[in-house]
């Protein structure tokens, strides 16, 4: 049913008029939107939904996640769908609490507070606990197809802010937060695995959780450069960001990050962070942002981020999203391009002697 709703031609696209099927990647770029769905395997009108939708890919919540087997099938009925079997698919694989993957099919890997604790203590151990927990959670990814993971965290959390980052963060020290987040990013990407660094500008000064409503941030901008954007600054050179629903009041009063043509010009793409990797938005379906799916799709896309992530699979706002989001533009197909130039193979590894290492690391059991 999809088919028909969708198989209007958009002029904007070349050669749309053909653009269905699984060889629409020879004609145009993919739809500005990565998708969720809703249970552990697609039904019929998913599948339907997705061919002609054409997502650039999709992500993974706990919902979606039983066994290895089933993960394994899910993310090929999803490439299936689109006819693409490059087509990214994304997690919220960081470990502690944020973790869709979990025992008994999967080992339980530490929060990233944990490498910001042991950093403190020594800096050398603390970098490379980092990178081989990040190198052991790819491998655990990449078996199950998964391509990129949304992690690391590079939030420098405040006195009295809300939990929503917490332990999820590495520390409070922006650069101590850089080097570790870092040292992820190469490990995962020495897995087969994108990193998305999370959240740009910076999360961590947030009173209120942005799932539930819209945090308002006061601090201010001298501040802000000297904290929360520095770690974002450092790893401006990564190649793929997600992009917050916080207000800045000393830069954007009016609107999140997420839906601000100013943060993201003047301070995401600009001088305070420099940031050139492809920027995805946080969750359109959280409760920060106000108005309808296709709405808040157009407002993030007009911002100058370069893809929305729309996660809880609900197909009525999917729709609506779809109605509202092109195909990525130029520049963002650039720079997903650069990315995926970044990803893989991966790097053979004695994965017994790192889970050693790390529990030698962490004075911690092996995962």
């Amino acid at each position: 049913m999809w088919g028909v709703w969708l198989s209007v031609p958009d002029p904007a696209l070349p050669n749309a008029r053909n653009a269905s099927g699984p060889h629409r990647a020879a004609h145009r770029p993919h739809r500005a939107v990565v998708f969720g769905a809703a249970g552990t395997a697609l039904t019929a009108d998913e599948r339907a939904f997705f061919r002609d939708a054409d997502p650039l890919g999709f992500i993974l919540f706990r919902r979606n996640c039983d066994t290895p087997e089933q993960v394994r099938a899910l993310v090929a009925e999803m490439r299936a769908a689109v006819g693409r079997a490059d087509a990214p698919v994304l997690i919220d694989q960081e470990g502690g609490r944020v973790a869709r993957m979990r025992p008994p099919h999967w080992p339980a890997f530490p929060p990233m507070r944990a490498f910001g604790d042991l950093a403190a203590r020594d800096a050398a151990a603390g970098r490379e606990a980092a990178w081989i927990n990040a190198r052991l959670l790819a491998l655990m990814l990449a078996d199950c197809g998964v391509t990129v993971d949304c992690a690391p965290v590079c939030d420098v959390p405040v006195e009295g802010a809300h939990d929503i980052i917490g332990d999820r963060a590495f520390c409070g020290d922006p650069a101590r937060v850089a080097d570790l987040a870092r040292a992820t990013c190469e490990g995962l990407m020495a897995g087969a695995v994108l990193p998305v660094v999370k959240h740009l500008p910076g999360h961590g000064r947030a009173f209120t959780d942005s799932h539930a409503e819209l945090p308002v941030v006061d601090a201010p901008r001298e501040a802000l450069e000297a904290t929360d954007f520095a770690p974002f600054r450092a790893l401006a050179d990564m190649p793929l960001g997600m992009v917050a629903h916080v207000v800045l009041k000393a830069i954007d009063p009016d609107a999140p990050a997420s839906t601000s043509a100013v943060v993201m010009r003047d301070v995401v793409r600009g001088a305070p962070i420099g940031f050139d990797g492809l920027l995805f938005s946080d969750d359109l379906s959280m409760g920060a942002l106000a108005g309808g799916m296709r709405g808040r799709a157009e407002a993030v896309l007009a911002a100058g981020l370069d893809v929305v992530l729309h996660c809880n699979g609900v197909m009525e706002e999917m729709m609506a999203v779809a109605e509202g989001v092109p195909a990525m533009s130029g520049e963002a197909v650039r720079r997903w391009t650069r990315a995926e130039a970044l990803r893989g193979p991966a790097q053979p590894v004695d994965a017994d002697a790192l889970r050693a290492r790390l529990a030698e690391l962490l004075g911690t059991p092996q995962v």
